[in-house]
């Protein structure tokens, strides 16, 4: 069966490909920070007869490229395709932006990709697979108030047309995506409001076309065609661009908020990092009986951690679930600082719990 890895796919066109991915025969990997949609997702995509694992993740974090390939691999025993769709942006002008807010974009749109990108390459190269990036029509036409977006587009835009051709010897296809204007939570999210609401996409239409695509290896997906076309009109009317984008793209209103009552401030909880790491785990620990109390007992100051030590002390014999759900607190461990990986299944312990 074949594999293919979708980031980003807690909502919108994510979510939608990869249950097109997993109703046409493909074994997925849904990647995303979002573990109780992940979960949903995954419950939806098995009972209608499909294959699908879940990895919390957040693409920019150093470990997550080999975390993501690793873990298809053990789930899957191949990797196929990788569709890197992860993405995010807020309402900014260019240059009110901090440091800090133009180095996410680069990293979240153009670095992480291409590391997950170079990760995957052996194992997808094996089976002459491919890697699938996500562009925008604001690479080649950029919208005020949206920031560093519009450039690490444009960046991506290039790297992928850069990969096809250091690539094509090799067996690979390279994919560019152009999702046009989608009907998903991304604009909202990022505070700007687009219009007219006719022109938006569905993400299931846009998920539709991009796993044709996927199929025939297409070079380029325009996954709405005619927004293609006005937007390649955008660039050879530069004038009349201008004039009309300040119709087009809006900074969102915030909604006005009703006074309230002054009332006396709740008791504070305090999280500990331990606990914030291993959250987005919890009720996947729940279900598996995997204790917090275990885990605390296993980071004990320049230790190591061997993964089928560590499983077999919790579980006795582990099932695949078990030992999947041990293997993923302890990468999450990793991606807070109290884990550094130390070769295959192994972890050396920084710090302890508390």
């Amino acid at each position: 069966m074949r594999s293919i890895v979708v980031t980003g796919a807690s909502s919108g066109i994510g979510a939608a490909l990869a249950r097109r991915a997993a109703a046409g025969g493909w074994a997925v990997l849904a990647v995303a920070r979002r573990g109780d949609r992940l979960e949903a997702l995954a419950r939806e995509i098995i009972a209608s007869g499909g294959r699908c694992e879940t990895l919390i993740a957040d693409v920019t974090w150093n470990t997550a490229p080999q975390t993501i390939v690793d873990r298809a691999l053990r789930a899957f025993d191949r990797l196929d395709v990788v569709v890197n769709n992860a993405g995010s942006a807020h309402a900014s002008t260019l240059l009110e932006e901090t440091d800090a807010q133009i180095e996410r974009q680069w990293q979240l749109h153009v670095a992480a990709p291409l590391r997950i990108a170079r990760a995957a390459l052996p194992a997808i190269e094996r089976v002459h697979g491919g890697l699938v990036f996500f562009g925008s029509g604001l690479a080649r036409v950029p919208a005020p108030g949206y920031g560093a977006y519009a450039p690490a587009k444009a960046a991506i835009r290039a790297a992928t047309t850069q990969l096809r051709r250091e690539l094509a010897s090799r067996g690979v296809f390279i994919t560019y995506v152009d999702p046009g204007v989608v009907d998903t939570e991304f604009s909202r999210a990022a505070g700007m409001e687009e219009r007219p609401a006719s022109w938006h996409a569905t993400p299931d239409g846009v998920a539709a076309t991009i796993l044709r695509g996927i199929e025939r290896r297409a070079s380029r997906i325009n996954a709405v065609p005619w927004q293609t076309v006005a937007t390649v009109l955008g660039e050879w009317l530069p004038a009349l661009t201008d004039r009309a984008m300040a119709n087009f793209v809006t900074p969102a209103a915030a909604p006005p908020q009703p006074e309230q009552p002054i009332v006396a401030a709740a008791p504070m909880t305090i999280v500990s990092p331990f606990e914030t790491a291993l959250g987005p785990l919890q009720r996947r620990m729940e279900r598996v009986k995997l204790p917090m109390s275990f885990i605390r007992s296993l980071l004990v100051a320049h230790e190591t951690i061997d993964l089928n030590d560590a499983a077999m002390r919790w579980a006795g014999m582990p099932n695949k679930n078990e030992r999947a759900a041990m293997h993923d607190v302890l990468d999450a461990l990793a991606q807070a600082g109290f884990l550094k990986p130390d070769g295959a299944e192994r972890w050396q312990v920084l710090r302890g719990a508390d």
